[in-house]
């Protein structure tokens, strides 16, 4: 495929997504009724989970000094927490362009070479990664029965056991395959999570490892708290259980990657998650909205205020 083509691909494909997401996600809950889940809402606690997301952004900011001081770079934080803003709020133009743009901003304003700053920013993508899989495992031990007992209702039980079957022989196999092949793929996957393992491993070797494993493990602490928190603006939503808010923000999180920033596919995510449980379609929906929107907003003050302020702040460095 022609390269321009590809790229081309890569920009619009996510955003034609997120644009069909939004219409069927408003086809699902006319705008009458969201206007009206709106109005209802409680705000205190919107805005007690942006102040939830603020904080992660700010330990993520933080917690990124812990990767560059051993390549013997010290970086002002202002700049950091900056960077981390802006790229959040690119995102939402071109997806992953944030982390090429973070990672040229350090290299604009503190003087960090662009390979190294990037390089430290897929390592830790890498030890976020990690925590994902914990949250998922964690998640699925909470909640083995009610899963269980869901799709057992709904399929039948040897149908089951035949994929499970089939599924684990296809892991065996890729598994093998991926140890021992000798195709692109093979050895391209191989580097890949021989790249993954040495990642996360490059972690506790660092100098300063418990304070980056801390803030890792704090950053989606605050996540989770900032989705849970949000539950309670929808009166409808006031009581569902930890198994359900854990669902919801892992098929929440996974939105994110599908189209920019979660747009369109994040209020489906929390729907699709929500009615395993029973709960409801149009508070499901009403949430998701409510949740993406506020967080949005907040990157997009933040985000453009940083872009904005970000040659006034280091004005006096370049003088």
């Amino acid at each position: 495929m022609n390269p321009k083509i590809k790229r081309t691909l890569k920009i619009l494909l996510p955003l034609l997504l997120g644009v069909f997401l939004v219409w069927y996600s408003l086809s699902k809950v006319s705008l009458e009724e969201l206007y009206v889940y709106l109005k209802k809402a409680d705000y205190k606690w919107i805005v007690l989970g942006m102040i939830f997301g603020f904080l992660s952004h700010l330990s993520r900011a933080y917690r990124w000094l812990f990767m560059l001081e051993p390549m013997g770079y010290k970086i002002r934080l202002g700049n950091s927490v900056m960077a981390v803003f802006a790229a959040y709020l690119i995102n939402y133009t071109i997806p992953r362009a944030g982390e090429v743009a973070r990672a040229s901003i350090l290299t604009n304003y503190e003087e960090v070479p662009f390979e190294k700053g990037f390089g430290t920013i897929v390592a830790e993508r890498i030890a976020d990664l990690m925590v994902m899989l914990i949250i998922i495992v964690t998640t699925l031990f909470l909640q083995f029965d009610f899963i269980y007992n869901f799709f057992n209702e709904r399929f039948n039980p040897i149908k089951i056991g035949v994929a499970a079957v089939v599924l684990f022989c296809a892991i065996i196999f890729f598994l093998r395959y991926i140890k021992t092949g000798s195709s692109k793929i093979a050895v391209k996957i191989r580097g890949f999570v021989n790249g993954l393992v040495e990642g996360v491993m490059s972690v506790f070797k660092m100098k300063k490892k418990w304070p980056f494993i801390f803030h890792t493990l704090f950053i989606w602490a605050m996540y989770l708290v900032m989705f849970y928190v949000t539950t309670f603006a929808v009166v409808e939503l006031k009581g569902i259980t930890l198994g359900v808010v854990l669902v919801g923000f892992i098929s929440a999180s996974f939105s994110i990657a599908a189209t920019n920033g979660g747009i369109g596919s994040y209020p489906v995510a929390v729907f699709l998650a929500f009615s395993i449980f029973g709960i409801s379609e149009d508070p499901s929906i009403a949430f998701g909205w409510i949740m993406w929107a506020s967080q949005t907003l907040m990157i997009i003050v933040f985000g453009g205020l940083s872009l904005v302020y970000l040659p006034v702040y280091n004005r006096k460095k370049r003088l």
